[in-house]
């Protein structure tokens, strides 16, 4: 039985460990557990799905909570992939969300997932990483 809470409070090593479950650990800084703090601390929606006591899930987003949610990362237990996990934290954060819509940058491996729980796709996405150059 899975349950869902909202609240960012949580043990950065239980976090950790869960983003290291996932797919989505290779592409985050888990071994900068001084950044993922922060990453969670200044996140202001966050959704996370319960075991029993095991953390299966998360979705952390920044939110205005009228205009746009930006779901920065969805993360499940490679264990409880396919159960609808990801799509209830999903549906949670945008029913936490108000009116605002939902965008998120897709990890490659995810590009399929998305359509098929409704996200539609929007090609006109721009990346200004910390190292860039602004010009």
């Amino acid at each position: 039985m899975i349950s869902y809470q909202l609240g960012n409070d949580l043990a950065l090593e239980v976090v950790l460990e869960l983003y290291r479950a996932s797919t989505l650990g290779e592409r985050r800084p888990v071994d900068d557990p001084e950044r993922m703090a922060l990453m969670l601390r200044h996140a202001n929606l966050v959704v996370t799905a319960w075991e029993g006591d095991l953390l299966v899930g998360i979705a952390r987003s920044v939110s205005d909570f009228s205009y746009c949610t930006y779901l920065s990362d969805l993360a499940v237990r490679r264990s409880h992939e396919r159960r609808g996990v990801g799509r209830e934290l999903i549906r949670r954060t945008r029913e936490r969300g108000g009116q605002a819509t939902v965008i998120l940058l897709s990890a490659p491996a995810a590009v399929e997932y998305y359509p098929r729980v409704g996200f539609t796709h929007h090609p006109q996405a721009w990346l200004l990483t910390p190292n860039a150059q602004l010009c």
